[in-house]
């Protein structure tokens, strides 16, 4: 039965091949994603050898806090941290680079891809986060000795019947993996439904809420307020993390807001960085004077498209108040705690079922979730209205994440017990 997942990986790849190598996102790395790495990339001699995988950047800073416990658990460890995108490689390579030992990318879901990847970085660990699940990777690694772990476990209800087909027909790979470690009891219970051995579940909670480090006040601040053309100690609203079709919404917002708050700046963060040239024109489109932080937005414009890698959680400090995208598409929301954690108020959509776990945290603590685009208005037009209001939301927010840490220690301590047994 696995036959046929190889067979039809390889099938699926020859005809999507094209479109992935050009897409921005994946169009780097290209031997590096068939198993081929230079040499002097993959660190040599020393152990144990941990390989944590996340797809992507904000599944890397996920990761990120369990690095430095891992390293003080395991002093001569190896880590190696692979990505599937472009832009998870750089924030990697930038903000990771001092606690890891190298930055891959991964190898596709290929059966000779996935085997050459494992023989050349030889892990005594692999760490998959979320719903990584890639079957020939996790066959590979079983093969060659490896223990295998998922952090941050996550499994869509309406997903479910998709992963029961798919593992009928290949087999199922979660009988290799030697460890789940779950964000939630729903989520145990679903990756129990798709046959994990109740043994190896356990629920740890969420990593990404210990890398919610609140930044303090530094000269980085004037500095990019300056290069997002904003006045000082003026009104300024984030829309972080925004996604096809939600733009031109927030735009509308925005126009109608003015009317009633004439000085209020926009900062507009695409969730995908290649999208920056297309929100601007977006801007444009409806009549927006618009400006780009890479270029230091010289036009001083209104709106600013952040089209900077890292920088995001940075400008959240400098917002009056805060929404979050990924939350008026199906896309499923996206991070609204670290907004949060810089204690700002957040506004987010109907749509975070990817995010279940944090909406729990912040509504009614500093977290305002809103309808539509007509309900975001009226929100932000009171809110606005209501300066004293807009600081004690900001207060609750901060609160409700520092309240919740502590997953990095728990997976810590179960993945050293996996690797030493």
């Amino acid at each position: 039965m696995r036959f046929l997942y190889v067979l039809a990986t390889w099938l699926v790849f020859v005809a999507l091949f094209p479109v992935l190598a050009l897409m921005r996102k994946t169009r780097d790395g290209l031997w590096q994603r068939f198993g081929f790495y230079p040499r002097d990339l993959i660190p040599g001699p020393g152990g144990p050898r941990i390989w944590l995988h996340g797809a992507s950047a904000g599944d890397l800073l996920a990761l990120s806090p369990m690095i430095d416990r891992l390293r003080a658990r395991f002093p001569g460890a190896k880590v190696i941290i692979s990505t599937m995108t472009n832009t998870g490689h750089l924030m990697a390579t930038e903000r990771l680079r001092k606690s890891i030992d190298a930055v891959i990318y991964a190898p596709w879901d290929l059966f000779g891809s996935t085997r050459r990847a494992v023989a050349a970085v030889k892990p005594d660990l692999l760490v998959l986060e979320y719903t990584e699940i890639w079957p020939n990777l996790i066959r590979a690694a079983h093969n060659s000795g490896a223990r295998i772990a998922l952090t941050n476990g996550r499994f869509s209800q309406r997903h479910l019947r998709r992963y029961r087909r798919l593992f009928n027909l290949i087999g199922n790979p979660l009988r290799d993996i030697d460890l789940f470690l779950m964000r939630e009891e729903d989520e145990a219970e679903r990756v129990l439904q798709l046959g994990a051995p109740r043994e190896r579940v356990r629920v740890t909670g969420n990593t990404k809420f210990d890398a919610l480090v609140p930044l303090a006040e530094a000269v980085e601040d004037h500095a990019l307020r300056e290069a997002l053309g904003l006045k000082d100690g003026g009104r300024v609203w984030i829309a972080g993390s925004t996604h096809e079709g939600e733009e031109e919404l927030l735009f509308s917002v925005y126009k109608k807001l003015i009317t009633e708050a004439p000085d209020l700046h926009m900062v507009i963060a695409p969730r995908y960085l290649e999208r920056a040239e297309r929100v601007a024109q977006l801007a444009k489109d409806a009549n927006l004077h618009v400006g780009l932080r890479s270029k230091g937005n010289p036009e001083r414009a209104p709106v600013v498209v952040l089209d900077t890698i890292g920088e995001l959680a940075r400008a959240y400090r400098l917002a009056t108040l805060v929404f979050v995208g990924g939350s008026f598409t199906t896309r499923g929301g996206q991070n609204i705690l670290e907004p949060a954690a810089q204690g700002k108020p957040v506004l987010f959509g109907p749509h975070m079922e990817n995010f279940h776990d944090s909406v729990q945290v912040l509504v009614g603590r500093g977290g305002i979730q809103v309808n539509d685009p007509e309900h975001l208005t009226r929100v932000m037009t009171e809110l606005l209205s209501r300066p004293e209001s807009l600081d004690s939301l900001g207060s609750l927010a901060r609160s409700a994440v520092r309240q919740i840490s502590g997953a990095s220690d728990r997976n810590v301590d179960a993945l050293a017990a996996l690797v030493t047994a």
